[in-house]
């Protein structure tokens, strides 16, 4: 008898050591001094302007939000701007992207399980220059060009739950946030869905699932058109995070940090002056509210391409009035929690990491002792049933 009640107490010592690796760590960045203002960038190389916009003004540790795309795993490339994001202060936000479809370039391919695996183990494998790991999984997903020619409530919110599973296996400092939506898409079958429709039908093909993720994505756009005042209030406007984040709240019963990762106004649509205006305005008030983490418009710099309507420097190289109306806004010295392992860079250590030290599929949280471990229980199960 005295066997068998040693063998429940090794047993429960080995559960209580197995669970806390399994324990999410993810720090709550509105408890800490932040920075909420950033920018959306398109390529690593824009870093260092992206820097002088997101931390001038008496700021440190602004963000800023970047796509990869499924073939562009450089781990060079990748570990570089990390590095260069440490050292510059500035917070990345990583949405991953698929490409577009091999039979229809203006569609982006439907994601399957498979991408999820591969953008967790190379994310895993960069040194992140704070201690969350900010990702966001795909985008717009209520539209059929970012879905594959057809948009689906349920396979979304059964990939993003898979996300959220497979990247916090690899790291427990992942911040696993929900895709920003078209906050003006209509319901119009196998093109777009509402937004708000499209939640409340993720949440109806996985019960809980917005209780799963750790931040809420938001593309709080001034629609109509791009461009409404921040005085417009619906749930198409600026503010469309607000009613965003109340449905994920009603959802899952879990108050969401939000990170509003596009916004901006058109200049096909107002001019250089009214938009600095509405920036300027919106930072005072609608989007200086204690839920939202991080503010990014779109787009830094977009040259000559279609999104130069939105673009913050234009084709010749010089700061839009948007941009020079943001430069001046005052903004706060933010305190990010560092990784535990933070190792400082540049000049007091100038060995930057440009290609990380640990195994491609290395698992921090140590998954090989689990196994190692589990492998002790059946053992000693095996040993107590032949007893």
């Amino acid at each position: 008898m005295k066997k068998y009640f040693s063998l429940i107490f090794i047993l429960i010592l080995i559960f209580i050591h197995l669970s806390k690796g399994s324990v999410y760590a993810i720090e709550n960045p509105l408890l800490s001094p932040n920075n909420k203002f950033g920018v959306h960038i398109l390529f690593k190389e824009e870093l260092i302007e992206a820097t002088k916009l997101v931390n001038s003004s008496g700021g440190d540790w602004g963000y800023v939000t970047i796509p990869i795309q499924g073939g562009d795993k450089n781990l060079v490339k990748w570990q570089k701007f990390m590095d260069t994001a440490r050292e510059l202060h500035v917070i990345p936000i990583i949405r991953i992207a698929t490409e577009g479809d091999f039979f229809n370039k203006k569609v982006w391919r439907k994601p399957m399980d498979e991408d999820i695996i591969d953008f967790a183990n190379f994310l895993n494998s960069l040194d992140w220059p704070t201690k969350n790991r900010y990702v966001v999984i795909f985008n717009e997903v209520n539209r059929s060009d970012e879905w594959g020619q057809d948009p689906n409530p349920k396979a979304y919110a059964e990939i993003l739950q898979y996300a959220v599973n497979v990247f916090k296996s690899k790291h427990k400092d992942f911040f696993i946030i929900s895709a920003g939506l078209d906050n003006a898409a209509a319901n119009v079958p196998k093109e777009s869905m509402d937004e708000y429709r499209f939640m409340t039908e993720m949440n109806n093909a996985v019960p809980g699932i917005f209780s799963q993720i750790d931040g809420l994505g938001s593309h709080s756009y001034p629609n109509p058109a791009f461009l409404q005042p921040p005085s417009v209030d619906t749930s198409k406007s600026i503010g469309s995070f607000k009613y965003e984040k109340d449905l994920a709240e009603k959802l899952s019963n879990k108050s969401l940090p939000v990170f509003i990762t596009e916004t901006g106004w058109s200049l096909d649509m107002v001019n250089e002056s009214r938009m600095a205006s509405y920036y300027a305005e919106a930072f005072q008030t609608v989007w200086n509210d204690e839920n939202v983490v991080a503010i990014t418009p779109f787009l830094l710099k977009a040259g000559t391409g279609p999104f130069s309507q939105f673009s913050l420097i234009n084709i010749h190289g010089a700061p839009t009035l948007g941009y020079k109306a943001l430069e001046k806004i005052q903004k706060v010295k933010g305190n990010p929690k560092l990784p535990d392992d933070y190792v400082k860079i540049g000049i007091d250590n100038p060995q930057s990491n440009l290609i990380p030290k640990k195994d491609f599929l290395d698992d921090p949280t140590n998954k090989k002792d689990s196994f190692i471990q589990l492998d002790t229980v059946k053992t000693i199960l095996k040993w107590l049933i032949k007893s």
